[in-house]
């Protein structure tokens, strides 16, 4: 079997740094898949939509029914400009992840809006999405759906680490992929950034210049869910509800409030890897353009860090959407029991079509 499959696909993270779309050709050659990414771009939201996705957690029901499919209406708009912009052809589908809005998988629920219908009908293009609802029915967190393109087409790491708005992570362990949310990254980082009036610290330089309060440090390390067993994801809730509070309790600068999260983060990260021997780290997302972050990340870790293309951290995630969708329409496993602890392997995402 041989078939390249040419998919756009989408990802909007909880940092709210924008949509993030890929064009990519993929390529599955006897079930062996390899990818090239043709075009990418990052649209930033217009104010009124990062408001409105900001504020979306604290909607009605019937607000957020009519906001998944105008927000659907919008990811389907920038999808059109996409391909217009960059004179596209032959495109199989769009996969898109959409844009988190509650993700409690404990309680049996989780939600990403960005109806797929609406983006089918202005796009006139088959459309998968919705990749997290079906492992949460059978079990498992719903998260982190990555490591599935981790184990397929990025293989030759030893570990594969995101640092988005939640910093996660996936490697074998026994022959198995197991992956999880390590502790929240970009979505804290920026929150405080925004309080200077910077949508994010640029580089880690606000955060080199603060200085690391140990009480914040030690309470922050004690939060309960590092000490959970996996799997296990995050949502903004928990930032909202635990980390927030704790942080916001101590009154401090911002500098030393982003300089004691750093440590924070690269101390998780640190505690996760334990002796890894010099094995290969490849880490992708927005905190990878963090030159403070990364510093602080390499004086504790043991392994070889490696920071790839800037199309790669940046359009990593985009990239495995596009390509859970691929294996979403070969009815191929892209949701692994071993990863989110749903009760067993299987193929997620809806499919909506012309």
């Amino acid at each position: 079997m041989r078939k390249t499959w040419n998919v756009i696909g989408l990802m909007s993270g909880t940092s709210l740094d924008g949509v993030d779309l890929v064009f990519v050709n993929i390529l599955n050659s006897n079930y062996k898949y390899t990818y090239n990414i043709v075009c990418s771009e990052t649209v930033a939201y217009p104010k009124l939509w990062e408001d409105k996705l900001r504020n979306a957690f604290y909607s009605s029901k019937e607000d957020l029914d009519n906001l998944n499919i105008n927000y659907g209406k919008f990811l389907g708009e920038i999808v059109n400009n996409f391909i217009l912009s960059n004179k596209i052809s032959n495109v199989d589908f769009i996969a898109s992840h959409g844009h988190t809005i509650f993700h409690k998988p404990n309680d049996g629920y989780t939600l990403q809006i960005g109806d797929g219908e609406s983006i089918c009908k202005i796009t006139n293009l088959k459309v998968v999405c919705d990749f997290r609802t079906q492992d949460v029915k059978l079990g498992g967190q719903g998260a982190p759906l990555v490591p599935i393109g981790d184990e397929l087409l990025f293989y030759n790491y030893d570990y594969c680490l995101n640092l988005g708005g939640f910093a996660n992570i996936s490697f074998k362990n026994n022959k198995k992929r197991i992956a999880f949310d390590i502790c929240p990254a970009n979505i804290v980082l920026n929150h405080y950034a925004k309080q200077l009036g910077f949508n994010f610290d640029n580089k880690g330089s606000i955060s080199e210049k603060g200085k690391i309060n140990i009480e914040l440090l030690n309470e922050l390390n004690k939060i309960p869910f590092y000490n959970l067993p996996i799997p296990k994801s995050l949502g903004f809730e928990f930032v909202k509800e635990i980390v927030f509070p704790i942080i916001d309790s101590y009154k401090l600068s911002i500098e030393d409030i982003l300089r004691t999260f750093v440590e924070h983060i690269a101390i998780q990260i640190n505690l996760v890897l334990g002796k890894s021997n010099k094995e290969k780290m490849l880490i992708t997302g927005g905190g990878a353009f963090n030159n403070f972050l990364i510093t602080r990340i390499k004086s504790l870790v043991e392994s070889e860090v490696i920071l790839p293309s800037k199309d790669l951290i940046d359009y990593k995630e985009a990239l495995i959407f596009a390509f859970l969708g691929v294996l979403r329409v070969e009815n191929q496993v892209n949701c692994l029991r071993s990863v989110t602890g749903a009760i067993k392997d299987h193929s997620s995402g809806k499919i909506f079509s012309i």
